[in-house]
Parts: structure tokens; sequence; C-alpha cells
């Protein structure tokens, strides 16, 4: 993973020969290999100061059958396990005078709301940009999307399902058209790759000369 990151920081030297969409979709995997990254590392220096064990944050989520399966079970698990016992359960008892059905809903949508409005706070911290919304309507429509297919799933209750290859396809398929219709193109907006690249140069001049000086001393 860390050669393939490396690799995708030389391609990104040839953005303005590739079409916006293409570049679009490197930073879908940018985000997901960093992410990967930043967290397995962070698990391992946990386990060798501790001993502990962090649970895995991402399950392969490529591989996801359902929104339902991408959401609650793949990506990003630490925010989900933030996510359900501060907003979601807390909705359902707000909501619990309600059909049962209806107060899953609606707690459902509460939550992907929620963490859209986190998505925009943290873009407007890493940029200064002023929210245009499109980041927090990608988390409702895949709300409610997730909401329309966990009906579906009870009203079929088992009787009729799509062969495991076409269900991932069909989910990555919707999380990267969505994607790149309201969430990835804040990057562009915010030329946050560009920054992180200054980032990423500055990061190894400074090991460099760090590792410049350790040499000197010894």
């Amino acid at each position: 993973m860390a050669t393939l990151l490396v690799l995708m920081t030389k391609v990104y030297e040839y953005n303005s020969k590739l079409p916006n969409k293409a570049v679009l979709t490197l930073y879908a995997i940018h985000i997901y290999l960093l992410l990967e990254l930043i967290l397995a590392a962070t698990a391992t220096m946990v386990r060798a100061m501790s001993g502990l064990e962090l649970e895995r944050q991402f399950n392969k989520p490529y591989l996801a059958t359902s929104l339902q399966d991408f959401w609650g079970r793949r990506w990003n698990l630490a925010v989900t396990g933030i996510l359900r016992p501060t907003v979601y359960e807390p909705m359902i008892q707000l909501f619990s005078v309600l059909d049962p059905n209806w107060s899953r809903v609606l707690a459902v949508l509460a939550t992907f709301v929620v963490s859209g409005l986190m998505h925009e706070l943290i873009f407007f911290y890493m940029g200064g940009l002023m929210p245009d919304w499109k980041v927090m309507w990608f988390f409702p429509v895949h709300g409610l999307c997730t909401t329309v297919e966990i009906a579906v799933k009870k009203k079929v209750n088992g009787r009729w399902r799509l062969p495991t290859g076409v269900s991932r396809v069909l989910t990555f398929g919707f999380v990267m058209v969505t994607g790149l219709w309201l969430f990835l193109p804040v990057f562009n907006r915010g030329n946050i790759f560009e920054r992180a690249l200054e980032e990423y140069a500055y990061a190894g001049a400074l090991a460099a000369e760090l590792k410049t000086i350790m040499a000197s001393l010894l």
C-alpha cells in the first residue's frame, strides 16, 4: 500500500493531462490507502507500547455487497462505533413514539446528516473552505438509499437475491458515482491534495535532514 501511495504521488504530476473524473478517482483511492496506512501504523504503535490490539478500522470496503454492509461493517468502523451510541441510539429513543420502522429510518437519516456536517467542518478547517453543502448532501443521499435498501430486503425477505459479484459492482459503482458527483470535487475546490503533496515533500526533506544530523553525531 505504501508503495502504491508513493507511485500515485508521481501520477499527480500529470494531473493536467488526465480527465477530471480520473483525477477524482485517484483521490478516492488515495484517501482509502492513506487512512489504511495511518490507522495501521497507529495500531502497530499501540500494540508495541501497550500490548493492546486495536480493532480493524477498515474491512475491505471494496468487497461490500450493499450500502448497509459498506457503511455498517466495512468503512471507517471507528466513526461508525462513535455515531451509533451518540446519534443513532439517542434518535431511536427520541422517535420511539413513532412506528419502530419509522423511528429507525429517521435515526439513520439523522446519523448520516451529522456525519455530513462533521465532514463539512473538517474541510472548513483543512482548507478554509466555505461549505457549498455538496459534501453534506452526499451523506443524506446515502442514508436515504440505505434505508430504502433495508426496506426492500425486509420486503423480499430472502426470497430473491442478486449474485454476490453483481451486488459488489452495484454497491461500489453507486459509492463512486455519488462520490464523484458530491464528495470528491471538494478536493479540487480547496487544492487539498496539492497541499498534502507539499506536506509530504516537507516531511521527506525534514526526515532527510534529521538523518544527516544523526549521522554526523554518531
